[in-house]
């Protein structure tokens, strides 16, 4: 929730910028390991949600690891002082420059998505004289119920290895020289608000964890991805993700067995509803039929509603007048730069501050330079409410 006196502050500061409760993120953390250690499961912050540095020095400061899938975030990871032993590296594009930095680091683990990579990583590995650990990303074919951009683990998507290659695989792991097999990655997409698709997965992966051992392979990791989503419409009724749910659905469909560990990839769980863009009303313009509230955000902020449609709470936070519809729209010339249509929000003016909410995740992170307007900057409610 912003407070009034956050209000006031925002006041203060030039829009748009990101407002982040640091608060809110120590809370859902705290909520995100206590229920990860009831079982010993361990957590790996997905860096690809929010590279803030504020936000992965507490990450860091929880005790999570960090899931990478780039060479970048590899780096970032290590410079923010997360231990090498705590990386996991995913991506379906791996460079070679990429995999050789993390095999100098000593990262934990490569999680692999395809065979050439599998054999591209052992040459490397053979070329320094060292052991590559590595997990399988398995494609368990499962649909998520989610958005088609978001889905990873049907059968067609371009991620992991999916069961027709199986006898390949196994033949290529038995030929590496330089490869650690440590088990098996899942991950079957984002943004999934119901338990019944982790059920599911957690059913696949003990099928594919006895394939993988009657051919010889002993899966001591099983890193089963991220995925669990927040509440978009309602977001202060319900601020932290419901890790309760999540992780005791998989302990409840997924015997582990002597000396195996269970990992998770949370990103948008753990730093979603923590942030939000602040934006204030540039002007108020009247059509024929609609009322236009034309903010001082946009695409170039936070992509997500004009990249595949997605919806953010929009807030008023000045106004207290009566109720009437609106259009809420950006300034970039993009018909696609829309933040909601026919919005029901209070009588809105010229100079009013917006809040759209549940942007900590996929926001600030993905923000550019389009119409060349400025990067939005982020302040922290440690700091702004002093």
């Amino acid at each position: 929730m912003i407070t009034n006196k956050a209000i006031e502050a925002f006041r203060q500061i030039e829009t748009p910028f990101y407002y982040y409760d640091m608060a809110l993120l120590q809370q859902t953390l705290q909520e995100c390991s206590k229920q990860a250690g009831l079982y010993g499961f361990q957590v790996h912050y997905a860096i690809k949600a929010n590279d803030d540095p504020r936000i992965l020095a507490m990450v860091r400061d929880y005790g999570f690891g960090v899931d990478c899938v780039s060479g970048g975030e590899v780096k970032l990871a290590l410079d923010a002082g997360f231990a090498a032993e705590k990386i996991v590296f995913a991506g379906v594009g791996k460079t070679d420059r990429e995999i050789n930095l993390a095999l100098d680091a000593g990262i934990g683990c490569f999680n692999v998505e395809s065979i050439p990579e599998l054999e591209v990583i052992d040459a490397l590995a053979r070329a320094k004289g060292v052991q590559a650990p590595v997990c399988i990303r398995v494609n368990p074919d499962i649909d998520a119920h989610t958005h088609r951009y978001i889905t990873t683990g049907l059968e067609e998507n371009k991620f992991g290895i999916s069961a027709w290659a199986f006898d390949e695989l196994v033949a290529a792991l038995r030929a590496a020289t330089n490869i650690a097999f440590k088990g098996l990655h899942l991950h079957i997409g984002s943004q999934i608000t119901i338990m019944e698709p982790f059920k599911l997965e957690c059913k696949r992966a003990l099928e594919i964890v006895a394939k993988f051992r009657e051919a010889g392979f002993e899966v001591t990791d099983l890193n089963l991805g991220g995925g669990l989503g927040v509440d978009y419409d309602y977001p202060s009724l319900n601020p932290v993700a419901p890790f309760e749910a999540w992780f005791g659905t998989v302990a409840e469909n997924l015997p582990v067995g002597h000396g195996q560990t269970v990992h998770f990839e949370p990103g948008r769980a753990l730093v979603a509803q923590c942030g939000h863009l602040i934006s204030r009303a540039v002007f108020v313009k009247k059509g024929k039929e609609r009322k236009f509230v034309i903010l001082d955000a946009g695409m170039n902020d936070l992509i997500r509603p004009a990249l595949y449609g997605a919806r953010h709470y929009v807030e008023n936070l000045t106004s207290r007048g009566g109720k009437l519809r609106y259009d809420v729209v950006g300034p970039i010339c993009e018909s696609s730069d829309t933040w909601g249509e026919g919005l029901l929000l209070p009588a809105t003016s010229r100079g009013d501050l917006f809040a759209i909410c549940t942007a900590g995740a996929y926001g600030q992170v993905m923000s550019m330079r389009y119409n060349q307007r400025p990067f939005a900057k982020a302040y922290y409610s440690d700091e702004i409410l002093k």
